[in-house]
């Protein structure tokens, strides 16, 4: 790549080429190129004149939306730095992560004015609010207020090589959330490298956006892709299937970003909704793993092909993608995308052959500056200018990468290694299943157990001891399920990944332990 640029460079720059061709679109209208980047200029004076300026952290509580947009790339333009807030979390998530990110203002939609009444007096840094809809009870300013600014916006010496646009809180699986600290150029380039695997000619890509784009995937994939590339897309701030297939065909989609329980759903609608994908090119999944089964029977049933792609929050944060024109292969991420390394180590950093179990590791311009105030945290998180992602997989003899399980998801049952993944593949292959997960449980004779989580399909009626016995066809002793639990539905974070902690407090409470 060039020199590192900005993404306010690289958002003017690719403003002036599309000009008026449309950016954002909806069933109904469009917002162009050039009217998010006038919008967002405004809105970076009217911050600067209230004082916002180089390093502050500003954080926005937003569904997708342009407005969502405009604010982003406005906090950014301003020299401060983005904290998206998490839709699902509660309100003491929240206290914690902005006292945490220290924020100087927040942007936030009126949907969530109870939670922001509560969090607003536990925050000592915070100077101001906008309400982002213009509806609010607290006398906060308004956005429309701000937007009225016609001063020009700061201009900021940026190094898009050391300074942070983003701070991505992760999602606190074991402890308090991290702030992986993501600069300029870590963006611009994971961006334009996702827009180069995909193959999208200039404007040609139009992105169907429901996955909440406070989130890695989504942000990146769906919105700075666009915005700083040259591509379109239509954001959605609710997940209903019919409410995505009806906008896909109203706005002519040609990429639709998704998690696995998002296709599991489609599958239930097929006939009447395949129809609306026809002009779908291919759909991307990420966020989790896909079952082969799920995979399989959707592209049959709508006739899309799906990529399978990976990549954790601190890597920007997509590493992997399955080849647009090249081998799809079933269960696998895919190849590095251009100017990401990946390879495989072992507990001691040292690299591993092909078809080796061990960590996957990954370096390169999209890797993280650290995590915001834990330098031992982000010391442990490398091997040298390795990331350590904490997924155990391995790299096929075509340099195709598997992810077998999170390392700290892995079972030891009597001495053996299991991967949960492996049980779930087979319990998805089950006729009356439409979702798995599988966690481990202590036991004192065997170590660790596994214990099966499942959703049956509608109308069906599940019978755990036959799906046990299911399981005993199709995997080894210690791999079958001791218990097999029956849910309405498995519960998942807003980027669609099973809260597998929540099932472990599940079966605390029910063993008695748990001290809730």
């Amino acid at each position: 790549m060039e020199n590192p640029v900005s993404i306010p460079a690289q958002q003017r720059l690719t403003a002036v080429k599309m000009g008026d061709q449309p950016l954002i679109r909806y069933v109904d209208h469009q917002v162009s190129f050039a009217e998010v980047n006038e919008r967002s200029d405004r809105l970076a004076a009217a911050l600067a004149e209230r004082g916002i300026g180089k390093g502050d952290r500003v954080a926005l509580y937003c569904i997708n939306s342009t407005e969502f947009v405009v604010i982003y790339s406005a906090i950014i333009k301003a020299g401060a730095v983005v904290v998206p807030v998490n839709l699902m979390q509660n309100p003491n998530e929240i206290s914690y992560i902005l006292n945490d990110a220290e924020i100087s203002a927040l942007f936030y939609h009126s949907l969530f004015q109870s939670a922001v009444d509560q969090v607003r007096t536990q925050l000592d840094s915070l100077k101001f609010a906008v309400v982002i809809d213009d509806v609010s009870t607290t006398g906060d300013e308004k956005l429309s207020d701000l937007m009225v600014c016609r001063s020009a916006p700061p201009e900021i010496n940026f190094d898009p090589l050391e300074d942070l646009a983003v701070i991505l809180y992760t999602s606190g699986t074991t402890g308090f959330p991290k702030g992986a600290m993501l600069t300029h150029h870590n963006l611009v380039v994971d961006s334009g490298s996702v827009n180069q695997a995909f193959g999208f000619a200039e404007g040609e890509g139009v992105f169907l956006v429901v996955l909440p784009m406070f989130h890695a995937f989504a942000a990146t994939v769906g919105m700075l892709l666009p915005l700083l590339h040259g591509q379109s897309f239509a954001p959605l701030a609710k997940f209903e299937p019919a409410l995505v297939s009806d906008t896909i065909e109203a706005v002519g989609a040609t990429l639709f970003l998704g998690v696995p329980s998002m296709f599991t759903l489609f599958l239930r609608f097929s006939e009447k909704m395949a129809p609306q994908w026809r002009g779908v090119k291919y759909a991307i999944s990420g966020g989790s793993a896909m079952p082969v089964a799920v995979m399989q029977t959707f592209e049959e049933q709508f006739g899309v092909p799906i990529l399978e792609g990976d990549g954790p929050t601190e890597c920007s944060p997509v590493t992997c993608v399955n080849p647009v024109d090249g081998e799809r292969k079933p269960s696998s991420v895919g190849l590095p995308i251009p100017r990401v390394e990946m390879t495989i180590m072992d507990d001691d950093g040292k690299l591993m052959d092909d078809d080796v179990m061990g960590e996957v590791c990954v370096r390169g311009p999209t890797i993280m500056k650290g995590y915001w105030r834990l330098p031992e945290a982000t010391e442990e998180s490398f091997f040298a200018d390795w990331f350590r992602t904490g997924d155990l997989g391995y790299r096929d003899s075509d340099g195709y990468f598997y992810l077998v399980d999170r390392i700290k998801d892995m079972l030891i049952v009597n001495g053996m290694n299991v991967y949960p993944r492996m049980i779930e593949e087979v319990l998805y292959r089950h006729d009356q299943v439409a979702e798995a997960a599988v966690v481990g449980e202590p036991h004192d004779m065997h170590g660790e157990i596994p214990i099966a989580f499942i959703v049956a399909k509608a109308g069906e009626v599940i019978d755990p001891v036959e799906v046990r016995a299911f399981c005993r066809a199709n995997l080894g002793k210690h791999q079958v399920p001791r218990r097999v639990e029956l849910l309405e539905a498995l519960p998942r974070n807003a980027a669609g990944k099973v809260l597998k902690r929540e099932l472990r407090r599940e079966g605390e409470i029910e063993r008695g332990i748990d001290n809730r």
